[in-house]
């Protein structure tokens, strides 16, 4: 049971309520205490749920409050039900120690599901860009569908809007940003991480996702050997390789061993070189530091030599 009185984190909030039509629509509908074991995943849901320092906040304020703003999931056919919106709330739950949780259940269809999923979770911050994409793939699919059909009653496809137009829409991206953002999930698990923690920025990205598979193999390959990330005039020639049937591991390491602008001022020693004077076990950063301190211990002997 919530404790009255307790000191809660305002900024835990963001996971507790959701958005303003959620919380009009909780109130016009029925809502029901389900066990959590009854609840399962959507099929195919985009976003991560992580245990970090968000997840302990939105914990902490479950454990206060309880979940205030109802889940919304719909019967599953083989048992219990499928999450539509909350899948953070309840992961809160069931570290804050509950037993239940407030949902909205609805009878919906896949297509109606998964852009009301999408949708739902768009509205929070801090989106991995692969989670953007794959929610996006997932939902155009769904739009497309529902204007094929005959019955379509939705107020989702209305006017001339493109189907990408109307992906983007709620979240203010134009149908040619969403089918960049579609153009990530054909990276391979490795190059679509790097983009998710900014070691590849996003428009070089997209370039890349138009290699094979084995080609983006052999790119990590290219970008250890300079030990850099491509330039989008880098990525943009590495593609037309690819589609003029020349890009060897080779080719790519030529145009990835290129000085870029800006990289002039900049000293590169690769990493088979230092491994020789580290230990296995050191860090990238650990390696750095002991450079520095190294520097910092010469210069100083430099400059006793330079008093004498």
């Amino acid at each position: 049971m919530p404790r009255k009185g307790a000191n809660v984190s305002l900024s835990s909030y963001d996971d507790i309520f959701s958005t303003e039509q959620s919380r009009t629509e909780a109130g016009q509908e029925h809502v029901q205490e389900i066990p959590l074991e009854e609840l399962h995943p959507f099929e195919g849901h985009p976003f991560k749920v992580l245990d970090n320092e968000e997840m302990d906040k939105t914990v902490e304020s479950v454990r206060a409050l309880g979940v205030v703003t109802p889940l919304i999931a719909r019967p599953d056919p083989e048992g219990g039900y499928e999450i539509i919106s909350g899948h953070r709330r309840h992961h809160a739950a069931e570290l804050a120690g509950q037993e239940t949780v407030p949902v909205i259940v609805r009878e919906m269809d896949d297509d109606s599901a998964i852009i009301l999923m999408v949708d739902a979770n768009l509205q929070r911050e801090n989106i991995l860009p692969s989670e953007r994409a794959f929610a996006y793939k997932m939902k155009l699919e769904a739009v497309k569908h529902q204007g094929e059909r005959s019955d379509l009653t939705s107020r989702q496809v209305v006017g001339k809007l493109e189907a990408a137009d109307i992906v983007g829409e709620k979240s203010g991206e134009s149908g040619r940003q969403v089918q960049r953002y579609i153009r990530l999930t054909e990276l391979i698990p490795q190059l679509l991480d790097m983009v998710d923690y900014k070691q590849l920025a996003f428009n070089p990205a997209v370039e890349l996702s138009y290699l094979k598979k084995e080609e983006q193999e052999q790119f990590l390959e290219a970008m250890e050997y300079a030990q850099a990330t491509p330039s989008l005039s880098q990525a943009q020639r590495v593609k037309k390789l690819s589609q003029s049937g020349e890009c060897t591991l080779d080719a790519m390491c030529d145009i990835m061993d290129e000085v870029k602008k800006g990289d002039l001022d900049r000293i590169t020693i690769r990493n088979d070189v230092l491994k020789k004077y580290f230990p296995k076990s050191y860090t990238p950063k650990q390696m750095e530091d002991t450079i520095i301190r190294l520097l910092e211990q010469w210069q100083k002997k430099r400059q006793r030599n330079q008093e004498r």
